[in-house]
């Protein structure tokens, strides 16, 4: 009975045994397919966001930044991705409206709960950092300056995000986070790894670069100096990025942002008039008016001591004059740099290392070279901007606004003094020359994130956040490899019984009898 059973088989396998061969082969092949899926399918993005706020003297924006949870080198691979700018003036501007700063937050971080996922709101950071504007509000009145905060504070914790707080950073901090910024997007902080040995290349000894910045109420300048022992520790930070160390000079100018100083000089131009200032830095035909409050009461224009005369005066009058050359001699006048207690100053008695390396001139130093059609890849020499500046000073107010109609008045009426103004900045106030003119590059965005202060700001906290376990896939990789040499072999044996099979039937028949 056993052998008719047996006998059975053996003439059942002998007629299908292409067919079982055949499934055997298709479930080898399968298996694999499916183990190969599963170990590499895309793994869940392991990914962290962060909002940061910059509370600028003129206006707000709100960026959202991205990284992944496990860290490279330290600190976190950040990116922007939204940029979202406030309607209205800078927070400052809410001293006597702090009511509505509410609804001045609303459409931002509405914007921010849509683009960051819900499931990740809670554990989503926010940071308010306010700069030059409120600084000086703080200065003049600093119970308003609490308040316009704790508002701040008090709209931003309605939103289920993780609120960190809204404060005032100091000028360093801002020069610093900077400078981060710059470097960072530039490639400057990553080591490059060599072809055999996986470690950092001699000759990948990336210099930094220094990060000037230009806002309405205050400038920075921040870089690494060939000198690490620095005479002023006052204006020395340090830092730890991507498993590096480094000491950064830095100082912020107060009261010499654009806005700041223009007030600076309007208040200088009135000495000696009767209320009516003729002012080389606008276009001629251009009036204005300001109030004189503005000029007496303000933190920064207080040290230009305006006659009691002017006093019963409610409103100052302007008139442009459109004159460059005067009006670039009359800004240097902003500038004292007869004073040094050090072997080297930039104005104002302030300690400065001779400058060193590339610059990347960023925010207005940007905006205004932009406008002026100067911000080409090309550098642009020191003679460039002054033939521009002179052929755009010397147009009347009706040709400016007739050519560039569309931009609003405050800042076209403004764009010769400002650009004016950079260039003294940097000549006379940071002692730039005509040859280390060519060291500074004005960039807006690089590989589209902004360059400032937030994006270093985030990164530099970054290095307090905790890195998580990086997520791995389902089977342990030695698993994973025995199982596909297992079925790969099988599939291997399947396919070479099949082909003798196919070719010599003889050997298998004679078995099967």
């Amino acid at each position: 009975m056993n052998q008719e059973v047996e006998s059975e088989l053996k003439v059942f396998c002998s007629k299908n045994i292409l067919s079982i061969l055949g499934f055997s082969c298709i479930i080898a092949v399968i298996a694999l397919l499916a183990l190969g899926l599963t170990q590499n399918k895309a793994l869940p993005e392991n990914v962290k966001f962060g909002i940061v706020l910059d509370a600028g003297s003129s206006h707000t924006s709100l960026y959202i930044y991205r990284w992944p949870a496990e860290k490279e080198n330290d600190t976190g691979v950040v990116t922007q991705i939204e940029e979202c700018k406030l309607k209205g003036p800078g927070i400052s501007g809410f001293a006597k409206k702090v009511n509505e700063i509410n609804v001045y937050l609303t459409a931002c971080m509405e914007r921010a709960q849509k683009v960051i996922p819900s499931i990740q709101h809670m554990e989503t950071p926010v940071y308010l950092g306010a700069t030059a504007g409120m600084r000086l509000l703080r200065m003049e009145n600093k119970q308003m300056a609490d308040k316009i905060l704790a508002a701040v504070a008090s709209s931003i914790s309605k939103y289920p995000f993780d609120f960190q707080g809204a404060r005032i950073i100091s000028g360093q901090e801002e020069g610093a986070y900077g400078w981060i910024t710059v470097n960072y997007l530039l490639g400057k902080f990553t080591q490059k790894l060599s072809w055999f040995n996986l470690k950092p290349s001699k000759d990948d000894t990336q210099e930094t670069y220094g990060a000037l910045d230009l806002g309405g109420a205050s400038t920075q300048i921040t870089f690494v100096p060939q000198n690490e022992t620095t005479e002023s520790p006052n204006n020395n930070l340090y830092f730890r990025l991507y498993g590096k160390n480094y000491s950064v000079y830095t100082h912020s100018f107060l009261c010499y942002g654009k806005d700041q100083a223009l007030l600076q000089k309007l208040a200088l131009g009135l000495q000696g008039t009767n209320g009516i200032i003729h002012e080389p830095c606008f276009h001629s035909r251009y009036m204005r008016k300001i109030k004189m409050s503005v000029l007496n009461e303000g933190f920064c224009t207080k040290r230009h001591e305006l006659n009691s005369s002017f006093y019963p005066l409610v409103d100052i009058e302007i008139r442009g004059a459109g004159n460059f050359q005067r009006c670039r001699q009359s800004i240097i006048q902003l500038f004292n740099t007869s004073y040094c207690p050090y072997s080297s100053c930039s104005f104002n008695g302030v300690f400065l290392p001779p400058l060193h390396g590339q610059f990347g001139a960023f925010s207005a130093f940007y905006y205004v070279m932009e406008f002026l059609n100067l911000t080409s890849e090309e550098s642009v020499s020191v003679e460039q901007l002054t033939e521009k500046l002179e052929e755009f000073c010397a147009q009347r107010w009706e040709e400016v606004q007739k050519n560039f109609g569309e931009v609003k008045e405050k800042y076209l009426s403004e764009y010769c003094f400002s650009g004016t103004y950079i260039l003294v900045l940097l000549l006379n106030g940071y002692h730039f020359t005509a040859e280390s003119w060519k060291n500074i590059h004005f960039m807006n965005k690089v590989r589209s994130t902004s360059v400032g202060w937030t994006l270093g700001y985030m990164l530099n906290l970054t290095n307090k956040i905790p890195a998580e376990e990086p997520m791995s896939p389902p089977l342990p990789h030695s698993t994973y490899v025995f199982l596909m040499v297992l079925f790969s072999l099988i599939l291997l044996a399947v396919i070479i019984v099949g082909i003798v099979v196919f070719h010599k039937p003889s050997y298998f028949w004679k078995d099967m009898v």
